[in-house]
């Protein structure tokens, strides 16, 4: 019994002295909200959102216009319903539309970094609100590699 506790004991000291400590050597950082506001492709996007955004107002305004003119109770009820289906399908086009940019704005923005993170040697990137002190600033350079290369996404 004496001697098993011996080499379970000699096995853990080996194992742990043959072990290789998992911590990264360099590590970055980057403000990644300041990344999308100075990104090139999601300032377009989101203007194209916006826009959108603006045309269903103007429909709603367009069709409460209309809506005044009609004076047959039976006539306004089925405004009222063809109305708010054009209006939901509109919607429902801006909805995915935006959607689809975030989508394509976040993985542009996390390619952008894994590239970015590999040129400079970093091992791993952190949003900047959580390194107190230390690390490299990578925002800058996302930022450059973003608005100056062509990534699949983007048209």
């Amino acid at each position: 019994m004496n001697n098993i506790k011996k080499l379970l004991v000699l096995t853990v000291v080996f194992a742990l002295s043959a072990a290789k400590p998992v911590f990264a050597d360099v590590i970055g950082f980057a403000d990644f909200k300041k990344i999308e506001n100075n990104y090139t492709y999601a300032q377009k996007a989101y203007k194209e959102i916006d826009d959108k955004i603006l045309g269903l107002q103007q429909y709603l305004i367009n069709k409460d216009k209309e809506y005044k003119a009609i004076e047959s109770p039976l006539s306004k009820k089925n405004f009222e319903e063809k109305t708010e289906k054009e209006y939901k399908a509109k919607e429902d086009a801006v909805l995915k539309l935006k959607l689809q940019k975030e989508a394509e704005i976040f993985n542009n923005i996390q390619t952008a970094s894994k590239i970015v993170s590999a040129q400079k040697k970093v091992d791993v990137v952190f949003d900047y609100r959580v390194i107190l002190t230390g690390g490299v600033d990578l925002t800058q350079d996302i930022i450059n590699y973003l608005n100056n290369n062509k990534l699949p996404q983007q048209k």
